[in-house]
């Protein structure tokens, strides 16, 4: 027995037809004809006629779903201005994803999809025409989406959460860390930084903030256990966890004083906050300090600029750059640059 639509299902199911095509495939810039309309909804099998069309958009108007009119002399078009995003707002969201490396090709290719399709079919075609492309290598864990959703559940939830984490070995397999067995954490929060994305947390054994790659987790699983608020971090931050740790590498917080040269204002800005105290050295050189968390990568950002910037303090830190330093300098002069060219029978070298 076959379903009979009524006369007023038809024209709700007629109407919601009518609103869909509109939003999907028309524009200020590309309205669409009484015509075109009706072709569209005979070939979805509904019935609709000139006079019934106009009555049908005065309808969707009188119920605040917008259609504009361009009266023609023929024929009227018709076309919705309204959308939630714009092709700019779009662009940045497709931008994001292509240049974040947790998200693998696959997923990549697939909320692209989605998110041009946001702005309807004629856009969503001119949005995946013109992909910038990034130097940005993606990763290959297929299973961020389903750990960043339990992550969130937890979060929302104040609950644990366990998972297991990962290293990739010389022939790129995975190796996981404590022989597979799982991580419980208390979560916080998750951030991106430095093209990855992280979970921000704590363990019950110490009250330190840690950090991990979401990218290198697998089977995460929302726990049945409340957060251990009583070893939470007291003042915690995450905007300030940010701005102390390097590429997420957490350490001992310090208080830290530099000198820069005066140029170099915009990265410490970028780094710390445009709220950061700035002392005049005179007219080339500035100095400051920060809260930061010490460890080899903070050690590896102030190596990155040279001369331009200088740890002065306090002389515990001071001392740690300097070992390191000629640690690397030992290192390197040991490196007999000349003969190893020689070796590799590279014709192309000459001693001064």
């Amino acid at each position: 027995m076959g379903f009979i639509m009524g006369k007023e299902n038809f024209s709700k199911i007629k109407l919601l037809k009518i609103w869909e095509i509109l939003k999907q495939e028309s524009d200020e810039n590309r309205p669409l004809t009484t015509g075109q309309i009706i072709q569209r909804l005979a070939d979805n099998g509904i019935t609709c006629d000139r006079r019934t069309l106009y009555a049908d958009i005065a309808t969707l108007n009188s119920f605040g779903y917008e259609v504009v009119t361009q009266k023609g002399q023929h024929s009227n078009s018709y076309y919705i201005v309204d959308r939630r995003f714009d092709i700019p707002e779009l662009r940045i969201l497709i931008d994001a994803v292509q240049a974040a490396s947790f998200i693998s090709p696959k997923k990549t290719e697939e909320l692209t999809d989605k998110i041009a399709a946001l702005g309807g079919s004629y856009r969503a075609d001119i949005l995946k025409k013109n992909i910038v492309e990034f130097n940005t290598t993606k990763h290959s864990n297929e299973h961020i989406y389903y750990t960043v959703n339990k992550i969130e559940d937890a979060i929302l939830a104040e609950k644990k959460i366990a998972f297991q984490y990962f290293d990739l070995n010389d022939r790129h397999e995975r190796v996981f860390r404590k022989n597979g067995e799982k991580y419980t954490a208390n979560p916080v929060a998750m951030i991106f930084s430095n093209d990855n994305y992280y979970l921000i947390c704590y363990h019950d054994n110490h009250d330190n903030i840690v950090t991990y790659r979401i990218d290198r987790m697998l089977n995460a699983e929302m726990l049945a256990d409340g957060i251990n608020t009583k070893v939470r971090p007291k003042a915690l931050s995450i905007s300030k966890h940010r701005k102390q740790a390097f590429s997420m590498f957490g350490g001992e917080k310090q208080t830290v004083s530099f000198e820069a040269d005066r140029d170099m204002l915009d990265v410490i800005f970028d780094k710390f906050g445009e709220d950061m105290s700035i002392a005049s050295l005179g007219t080339d050189r500035i100095s400051f300090s920060a809260e930061v968390q010490i460890s080899p990568m903070f050690f590896g950002w102030c190596c990155s600029f040279g001369e331009r910037l200088k740890v002065v303090g306090p002389n515990g830190v001071v001392l740690k750059m300097t070992e390191l330093l000629n640690k690397m300098t030992k290192f390197y002069s040991e490196y007999n640059f000349y003969d190893n060219r020689i070796k590799k029978g590279d014709s192309d070298v000459s001693k001064d």
